[in-house]
């Protein structure tokens, strides 16, 4: 019969999704599992921290031990994130089994002794570590271990942030600026709604952030418009500081970590400088508001980012503190994350910029928490979702101008070096045939190094 209501195809696409359904349930049950584990014993340690603030000046040995940790047993895996990316991309070795217990570890210890670090990279590797290792398991071919690995990035994401449909679409935007992997659509967002729901089975519970109900202001042009066009306008300019912000903070990760190893010849040194300058920030500061993650407030009148969405809940430079604060810590061979950090300077840097415009503290703390994390991982679609997963979706628009403007002005910049180039964000730019961040990073580098040369020796030159 020519004309059947149900082909073949349909048939197809059947048995495909029961195989994946299949394939990915027990993937991600084992990664929420241990994602509910890592938060539990995160915030145990973070805890133990408020209650023995001296054990901060262990941070330096703290460096040290992480430091020898990879360089005895971690091999690759000390790649972190970009070795995932990487397997994705151009499969070659693998990620290593070990990669989920040592970045564990080593995450509780940066944690535990004060260091300003995130969870989604921990997230992360958990999940492509443990995708990996299910993949040779079932004798997956190249074609569908990929696959598998982005699912294990959105059932990590997913899990560690309660942000399921968010973790989806980050696993399959974070791999290459311009495409989305969309082959991979239904086992990831299988893999990051069963991730989450572990992690909830588990009694871990994430924390819950609002933006309050506020009036929009009245202006001469408003019986004639029911939307707030300056209200707007206030929002594109901010969201150009968070890409900018971003921009930074990427740029000062990669800067301060190949400044450490140009001048210091002894590797187990760095980890050990960078926790003194951590511990001379703190003391110069007067206050820990700035270490580990930053969401539960270590004394009364803390800066933390649920504190940001109130006025006068963060000080006016608390952004750029956090920003030197995690750099540091990262650039120094500290494990964690940036993601938790980019929140919290996205969500200071709202605070402030809606005390210099006169706007609502709580839409631009919002703003400012997932646009920044936006452009610094080039993932704006994903993004503007978690902030309708988090915050609802009655600012949703807000949300993907925020996370959009911040993406084009954070440049051929970011956090995951791996990340290919696949649509440059500016087509008659120098970085156009880039193949991936770090060859971008490369090329800016050398370009500024020439012009700091021409002009630096040959007086005004031409440009």
């Amino acid at each position: 019969m020519k004309d059947k209501i149900f082909t073949s195809e349909h048939f197809s696409i059947l048995k495909n999704l029961l195989r994946w359904t299949l394939i990915i349930i027990p993937i991600a049950i084992v990664i929420g599992s241990i994602v509910a584990l890592f938060l539990w014993l995160l915030n145990f340690v973070i805890h133990f921290r408020f209650r023995n603030p001296g054990i901060l000046y262990f941070l330096p040995v703290a460096g040290v031990l992480i430091h020898f940790i990879y360089k005895l047993i971690g091999s690759s895996a000390e790649k972190g994130n970009n070795l995932i990316i990487d397997e994705i991309h151009a499969p070659g070795g693998g990620v290593p089994k070990r990669m989920a217990p040592i970045v564990l570890i080593t995450t509780l210890i940066t944690h535990l002794f004060g260091g300003s670090a995130g969870r989604e990279g921990t997230a992360v590797q958990i999940g492509g570590s443990i995708a990996q290792m299910f993949g040779k398991w079932f004798k997956l071919n190249e074609t569908d271990t990929r696959i598998v690995l982005i699912a294990g990035i959105a059932a990590g994401f997913g899990a560690v942030f309660g942000t399921p449909l968010t973790g989806a679409i980050f696993a399959m935007e974070v791999l290459t600026i311009g495409r989305i992997q969309y082959n991979a659509l239904l086992p990831c967002l299988i893999a990051s709604i069963i991730g989450d729901v572990t992690v909830a089975a588990w009694g871990v519970h994430h924390t819950a952030y609002h933006i309050d109900v506020f009036a929009t202001m009245p202006h001469w042009f408003s019986a004639y418009l029911s939307f707030d066009f300056v209200l707007l306008f206030k929002i594109i300019i901010a969201s150009v500081a968070f890409g900018l912000t971003s921009y930074l903070f990427a740029g000062m990760v990669h800067g301060i970590k190949a400044f450490f190893v140009k001048q210091i010849s002894i590797s187990w040194l760095i980890p050990a400088l960078g926790g003194l300058i951590i511990i001379g920030l703190t003391l110069l500061i007067g206050k820990p508001d700035y270490l580990s993650l930053g969401i539960d407030a270590e004394h009364a009148g803390a800066v933390t980012i649920p504190s940001a969405f109130q006025a006068g809940g963060a000080d006016t430079w608390s952004w750029l503190w956090k920003t030197i604060y995690t750099t540091v810590t990262l650039a120094t061979g500290f494990k964690g994350g940036e993601v938790t950090p980019l929140f919290y300077i996205g969500a200071t840097l709202g605070n402030t910029l809606s005390v210099l415009m006169d706007a609502p503290v709580s839409l631009f703390a919002a703003l400012g928490f997932i646009a920044v994390f936006a452009g610094a991982t080039n993932t704006p679609l994903a993004c503007t979702f978690m902030g309708i997963e988090l915050f609802g979706g009655q600012y949703a628009l807000f949300f993907a101008v925020a996370c959009f403007t911040a993406y084009f002005f954070s440049g051929h910049s970011g956090i995951y070096g791996a990340q290919r180039i696949a649509v440059p964000k500016i087509s008659d730019t120098r970085f156009s045939d880039s193949a991936t961040l770090s060859e971008a990073s490369n090329r800016r580098q050398n370009y500024v190094q020439k012009k700091i040369e021409k002009y630096g020796l040959g007086g005004k030159g031409k440009k």
